[in-house]
């Protein structure tokens, strides 16, 4: 879990060290908000497609191979976009990092499968997914300082880029070498315990269905309830990510580190309350509501931050950023940890990938809606609109959800047969 949490954290500071790099970028390049939204959504196209297959390979093949083979990947891409200059550049190189990086997120998730037994799955996830609050934490006043940058005559974004994407390599390299794929390959554990974890993990799977199934699981109307809010969540969450440096400047106004500083207080508050809901969800082992309620908080304080904008203190507007980015992240342990029980074998794989790659285009949806918004506009206020809405919407589908007393691949499988 150590590595993997560092690889995550890596892995977020490449993807979203665009936002921090936008607060000089934009303004150097002479790029609208419309097209900031584009370049920083248009990865998510290039992230779904390898989702899937991804996500099967992880299952049949290697997890350390294949995260190894992501990391050095996307690092490339990360040092090669500090030098775009056009706007069509700047859309390349995100389409390509997201393809660099695609299957990396389902990758894991299939991974834990292979460590870790059903009851403990929420607190897993939301442990690994805290690396996702904690790099904005940690990469915010990184990347004022690196805004401050001025080395042979390239400004500080551009450092910003290549300095993040260089650890991404030199991990990629290391994982392929640290990272174990299953208990029984586990040389550092003893043999009892390899092989009472391996008894454990095969107690709790069922047996394979083959890959066909895949899709008629998709197509089954639990699933596709939980598939539309978690594309409604990524739409909130990513729309939030990409534009919150933005957002805060434009209502403190101050100097770009200050800003950063400001983005940091959020995110340390989403790290506690991922792994607290993750925790407590496991101890109860209900799952809806604790997705639900946390999302259902951001979206109030999306809807205050949105109509009494021009009211609010910056200690309050603070506050509310700080409700909305710890609401929508205590959403993912429970709601991962739900989705991956009902799951099994193959099946597990292809429709775990499935669902991130389908949940994956809001994650286009939010940054492009919100800088158009934006643009046509002339204002910020209805683009929060509009991720108030999502994230309102999406916990309401958790709580309206189809029941489904058994597994969605049990259910597909004997319908089938």
């Amino acid at each position: 879990m150590p590595l993997l949490f560092l690889l995550y954290v890596v892995n977020f500071l490449d993807r979203v060290n665009v936002a921090y790099a936008a607060l000089d970028m934009t303004r150097d390049l002479r790029f609208s908000d419309q097209v900031f939204g584009l370049g920083s959504g248009i990865f998510f196209l290039g992230y779904l497609l390898l989702e899937i297959p991804g996500a099967i390979i992880v299952e049949r093949w290697s997890a350390r191979k294949w995260i190894a083979r992501i990391m050095v990947t996307w690092g490339f891409v990360t040092l090669l976009t500090a030098f775009v200059h056009t706007e069509r550049q700047f859309i390349i190189a995100r389409f390509s990092l997201g393809l660099a990086e695609s299957g990396f997120f389902t990758g894991i998730l299939v991974y834990m499968r292979h460590w870790f037994v059903a009851q403990d799955r929420a607190k897993a996830v939301a442990m690994f997914m805290a690396a996702i609050p904690l790099s904005n934490f940690l990469g915010s006043p990184l990347a004022g300082l690196l805004l401050r940058l001025h080395w042979l005559g390239l400004p500080g974004w551009r450092w910003l880029f290549i300095l993040e994407g260089i650890p991404a390599v030199l991990l990629g390299v290391a994982t392929f070498f640290l990272l174990t794929d299953r208990p029984r390959e586990a040389k550092w554990l003893p043999p009892d315990e390899r092989e009472f974890l391996s008894a454990q993990l095969e107690r709790d799977a069922q047996s394979p269905s083959s890959l066909p199934d895949t899709w008629r699981v998709l197509i089954h109307p639990p699933l596709m309830v939980l598939i539309v809010s978690c594309f409604l969540h990524f739409t909130g969450i990513f729309g939030l990510l990409y534009w919150l440096p933005t957002l805060m400047k434009r209502a403190s106004g101050l100097p770009n580190m200050e800003v950063t500083l400001l983005v940091a207080i959020p995110y340390l508050f989403s790290v506690i309350s991922q792994i607290a809901n993750g925790w407590h969800s496991d101890r109860t082992g209900e799952r809806r509501w604790h997705a639900a309620l946390p999302v259902l908080v951001a979206g109030v304080a999306l809807a205050v931050l949105a109509t009494r904008a021009s009211t609010l203190t910056l200690p309050q507007t603070v506050i509310l950023y700080t409700l909305t980015s710890a609401g929508i992240y205590a959403y993912l342990g429970p709601f991962w940890a739900h989705t991956s029980n009902q799951l099994r074998g193959t099946v597990a794989a292809g429709a775990t990938g499935s669902i991130n790659a389908i949940a994956s285009l809001g994650g286009f949806v939010g940054p492009y809606a919100v800088g158009s918004l934006n643009t046509h506009t002339g204002t910020s206020k209805a683009g929060v609109v509009y991720l108030s809405l999502s994230v309102l919407v999406s916990g309401l589908l958790m709580l309206l959800r189809i029941a489904a007393k058994r597994p969605f691949v049990r259910q597909v499988s004997r319908r089938s047969r």
